[in-house]
């Protein structure tokens, strides 16, 4: 979904530390969108390789090289080892289900190997819609789908914990799943139907986590409880699905108040459980790892099946790093070794001074070896992974841990950014591709020059794509690094100067030269640019800046100017505060603004040294209406309205026409005009009945053609949208977690 703080998810940028605040897009249900695409289109995603949070990976444990990763914002995918990618398995949930693109738990069944399950749910806030079960019969081809009373939190607090969905051991017909705020359910028909589980001692709160992990330990269940105080139990365990109780000795105090992970070794009959003082992935100070005795006996002594707790935790967070910071962090992932009795890896989480690291044992948790300390990284294939830096790291938010079952060697791990794997325990990539998650805010697809596209996104600032089947060789723009870009603009006449705006720790504006590939940062800067980096504009001729702020919590603040590439800046006072700033693509004097609060449009004719303000009554009260001007043309701009539709002027803002082909209109953009057409074609995210889908347009917006189809949906992409200038029909779509996805007509 949309975020309208710093960071997506919060994920830290190489030196950036900000924190997240999230929003909802704000529209009305609509129908979904149905019927066959016209005419036909074949889509791909442009390769950046990962960028998000991975927040569980699952290896089947009867099938050699399946394998299912979930992602907290951008759906699931099963790996396909033979092509040696990810499979997006849930583009086809469309516009009104973008809540679903939030993955909570996934589940495969050992005795059925074409059994998936996914449990899905972004946000559990009231403007968020209720969660869904889908099940599928052949590895995430095809799905059948059940609609839940309660709300899931694939993108909350806690996302990386265990899974919270469980196919139960002794009956493939029953699931278990774990909910933040309602409970346990229970299924008894394969996820078909759902009731709340009887005798399970957790009591569920509005605000609580709930039972954070669900994991067998061969016909014993058991759930980790993620409310406890850390004095109350938070495991508890039933042996015949009936009957709950909480599991003697467990450990207590605030190293081990969540339980965060849980791995059974089926060969010494050990349940490892990693645990935090707080769900993470971020928030963690504190952490241990510890191992159940699990097995039949129920004696006091020790040993296999006695029941005894031990503490096997690889460091005790708490220490002093070498400058002198805290080593403060929690215990992530943990997964067993399904060959190899008691050797197993586990991996520290949001441990920021030291930096995470996977822990490796062989002996039951006796000893530990880092891996961090003798690993080699590739990030060849994905370079921005380097963060502007020499050198990559190894991994922060690492919560998704797993080990093949198949090769004792094959560990893979997701961070903020991506999913690294090793075949040696030493020399690790990113084994990425196929899985794309970026949250986009910005696209351009330059007239000239060699980059197609240039992008500006969520945590990994903004981008130059040389091609679009390979992830950008350049890495992220840096002079400075961004996190989050928040503005992105090309001089129309002038397409080789760029500039670009986001939140960084070492300046929060640039410029370039070439086309984007390569910045300079602005020699100065407005003191609030640090908090409240909002849009950028540049005239036609790179002469003129207009920069706006808005700080992530929604707070607006006058634009500032500049004629000298940001050396010194200048306030406009009759600048609508926050208000995103439009350049006219023909005349350098012209720039526009829409003031969303009182729906109207502003112009200035002075190269933006004035405002004065033109139509009004335009609508009013969503930050997101957009404005955008047609490309070649002087006063030739677009409004898009959300559901209130498609407005029109050819006055430079003095009047508009709202049109009547188009229903709701949320994002617009412009690509090369068809053949014997004299007007840009015209790409719309939006609806011209009931369904809400990508349109384009070659006659000026009086008919519309949809161009997607059910397949490709991708949730949300209300952000933005842009057709090629160079390619007709091809058209670049923004979006909230899938990454950029493109068209070209077959």
């Amino acid at each position: 979904m949309l975020s309208s703080g710093p960071s997506r998810r919060a994920v830290l940028a190489a030196t950036a530390a900000t924190a997240a605040v999230t929003a909802v897009p704000s529209f009305p249900a609509v129908a979904a969108a149905a019927g066959s695409p016209s005419p036909s289109y074949r889509w791909r995603q442009v390769v950046i390789g990962g960028t998000g949070f991975v927040s569980g990976v699952l290896f089947h444990p009867s099938v050699r090289g399946l394998a299912y990763a979930r992602t907290d914002i951008g759906g699931a995918y099963r790996w396909d080892d033979r092509s040696a990618r990810w499979i997006p398995l849930n583009d086809d949930l469309g516009w009104d289900d973008w809540n679903l693109l939030g993955v909570e738990a996934m589940a495969v069944d050992p005795a059925h190997p074409d059994r998936v399950y996914l449990a899905l749910g972004t946000y559990t806030q009231s403007w968020a819609g209720n969660g869904a079960v889908l099940r599928s019969e052949d590895r995430g081809a095809t799905w059948a789908r059940t609609d839940l009373t309660v709300k899931l939190g694939g993108n909350e607090d806690g996302r990386g914990t265990g899974e919270r969905l469980l196919v139960d051991p002794r009956d493939s017909d029953t699931l278990w799943l774990g909910t933040r705020h309602d409970g346990l359910l229970k299924s008894t028909d394969r996820g078909a139907t759902w009731a709340t589980a009887s005798g399970f001692p957790g009591t569920p709160s509005g605000s609580g986590q709930g039972v954070t992990l669900l994991v067998a330990a061969g016909r014993t269940l058991y759930a980790g409880w993620g409310d406890s105080d850390g004095t109350t139990p938070s495991l508890f365990r039933t042996s015949d699905g009936t009957t709950w109780e909480a599991v003697p000795g467990q450990p207590s105090g605030i190293s081990a108040k969540v339980p965060i992970r849980a791995s059974y070794d089926c060969h010494t009959r050990e349940l490892y459980v990693t645990y935090a003082d707080a769900p993470g992935p971020n928030g963690q100070a504190d952490g241990s790892v510890h191992k159940l005795a699990a097995g039949k006996g129920k004696g006091k002594g020790k040993g296999k099946g006695s029941g005894t707790w031990t503490d096997v935790t690889p460091v005790k967070p708490g220490g002093t790093t070498s400058d002198g910071s805290a080593d403060t962090f929690g215990y992530g992932g943990v997964s067993v070794d399904a060959r190899r009795p008691g050797t197993l890896v586990v991996s520290t989480n949001d441990r920021w001074a030291a930096g995470d690291t996977v822990y490796r044992s062989t002996n039951g948790g006796r000893t530990w070896t880092s891996l961090k300390d003798s690993a080699v990284l590739d990030v060849s294939e994905t370079p921005f992974l380097t963060f502007g830096a020499d050198q990559p790291k190894f991994g922060w938010w690492i919560q998704a841990l797993a080990l093949d079952p198949y090769d004792s060697k094959h560990i893979v791990y997701g961070t903020g950014a991506t999913l690294y794997g090793t075949r040696d325990l030493k020399h690790w990539a990113p084994q990425i591709r196929g899985l794309e998650e970026t949250s986009v805010r910005h696209l351009i697809s330059p007239p000239t020059g060699r980059a197609h596209l240039l992008s500006g996104l969520g945590d990994v600032g903004v981008m130059y794509h040389e091609r679009l089947t390979a992830s950008p060789s350049r890495g992220m723009a840096s002079n400075p690094v961004f996190g989050s870009a928040t503005g992105l603009a090309q001089a129309a006449a002038k397409p080789s100067y760029v500039v670009r705006t986001g939140f960084g720790d070492h300046g929060n504006g640039a410029f370039s030269n070439d086309g984007g590939k390569t910045w300079e940062p602005f020699a100065t800067q407005p003191a609030l640019a640090k908090d409240a980096p909002g849009p950028i504009a540049t005239n036609t001729d790179g002469s003129v800046l207009l920069w706006t702020f808005v700080h992530w919590d929604g707070t607006k603040y006058p634009a500032r100017r500049s004629t000298d590439n940001g050396a010194v800046w200048s306030e406009v006072p009759t600048f609508p505060k926050g208000a995103t700033p439009v350049a006219d693509p023909v005349d350098p004097k012209r720039f526009y603004a829409y003031d969303t609060d009182t729906g109207t449009v502003y112009a200035s004719t002075d190269g933006g040294l004035s405002f004065t303000a033109g139509a009004t009554g335009l609508p009013s009260g969503d930050t997101q209406f957009e404005l955008v001007a047609a490309p070649g043309r002087v006063g030739d701009l677009w409004l898009s309205a959300k559901w209130n539709g498609l407005y029109r002027s050819t006055d430079g803002g003095a009047t508009f026409t709202k049109l009547t082909s188009c229903r709701a209109s949320y994002t617009l953009g412009f690509g090369k005009a068809a053949e014997g057409a004299d007007y840009p074609a015209l790409y719309l995210v939006g609806s011209t009945e009931s369904s809400t889908a990508v349109y384009r347009s070659d006659d000026e917006a009086k008919t519309w053609v949809r161009i997607n189809d059910d397949r490709h949906q991708w949730g949300w992409t209300g952000e933005t949208i842009s057709g090629d200038p160079r390619v007709y029909g091809r058209v670049y779509i923004a979006t909230n977690g899938r990454g950029i996805q493109y068209g070209d007509p077959v």
